[in-house]
């Protein structure tokens, strides 16, 4: 029984990992009042650019199966980063200096990074992937001789770590840093903001686009571990996307309840795909729960929920 519940959780942990980094990088767009609907998009193009990472460093070396693992992981987080970010810097250019429509301007940006990654997919080799992939896998390889305690805590790989890292950083700045206090300002009210010094458009250009930078790992993720290497143009990572979205209010807009929340809506992404062999399942009413989840969510905190537990006043404006 033991066993079981804690391959469950394995599970749901690993797959929430793809809607915790999307979910952290929409929260601190969010908190800068641009409500960003292109992070399904922009994790497909994070995953693009992080596959081209590993495929120019894994290419380059002399033998695939000795090349160093950290620096393999370091260029394919950066190259993902580099991607989504430029992707993000697109969205902040078009929906802050020139004031487009932010939902229009996120469906489109969503449309584009999906057709972009799956155009240029075509062109990325994949042939020493599912080589490069165990370097994202398995952090601990030490963790099976601990028992249950190991599966669940250590047997993960390092971009679950990072994941959860970057959560816990992200809460930190938001609630204890100056500069988190002048961007949950800016999300607020722009105009008090700008009265007291702060310069609105920078912190809106810097944290859409570190927003989106972060959700782009999330796609790499999903193709270098989640997938073992073996998938990138038939990947439907912008399906993963929406519910990060849908996680954002789930979670309150804070990182740190994105954690916890990651790993509910994976463990019911996973139970969906263990049912798929029951007749009722065709319903897809366990791919329901994720959304209901976060109606109920959305209902309770605007009837009982305090001040801090709303979306930014200026979010979407």
């Amino acid at each position: 029984m033991l066993s079981t519940l804690s391959t469950i959780l394995v599970d749901a942990i690993s797959m929430g990992t793809i809607f915790l980094f999307g979910c952290v990088g929409e929260i601190l767009t969010e908190k800068a009042g641009n409500l960003n609907l292109g992070i399904p998009g922009i994790m497909c193009i994070g995953a693009l650019g992080g596959s081209f990472g590993v495929m120019i460093y894994s290419n380059g070396a002399a033998d695939p199966t000795q090349m160093s693992g950290f620096w393999l992981v370091v260029v394919s987080v950066l190259f993902s980063m580099l991607f989504a970010g430029a992707a993000g810097l697109i969205y902040a250019f078009l929906t802050v200096t020139l004031k487009a429509n932010q939902n229009v301007t996120g469906l489109a940006l969503t449309t584009f990074g999906v057709g972009f990654m799956k155009f240029f997919a075509k062109r990325i080799d994949m042939t020493n992937f599912v080589v490069a992939s165990k370097y994202f896998k398995n952090l601990f390889p030490f963790s099976g001789k601990l028992g249950w305690f190991g599966e669940i805590f250590l047997s993960h790989g390092v971009l679950v770590y990072l994941a959860i890292a970057v959560a816990i950083f992200a809460s930190i700045l938001l609630n204890r840093t100056r500069t988190g206090l002048h961007l949950r300002a800016v999300g607020e009210n722009p105009a008090t903001a700008d009265a007291a010094g702060i310069n609105i458009s920078k912190y809106k250009y810097i944290f859409i686009t570190l927003g989106s930078a972060i959700a782009g790992i999330g796609g790499l993720y999903y193709v270098m571990d989640k997938t073992n290497g073996t998938t990138l143009a038939e990947a439907s990572i912008d399906s993963f996307g929406w519910l990060a979205v849908a996680l954002v209010i789930a979670t309150m807009w804070k990182p740190i309840f994105a954690i916890l929340g990651s790993i509910v809506f994976g463990g019911l992404s996973i139970l969906a795909m263990d049912l798929t062999t029951l007749s009722f399942s065709q319903l897809k009413i366990f791919d329901m729960f994720p959304y209901i989840i976060t109606v109920v969510v959305l209902i309770l905190t605007s009837i009982f929920g305090k001040k801090e537990n709303q979306p930014p006043a200026s979010l979407g404006l």
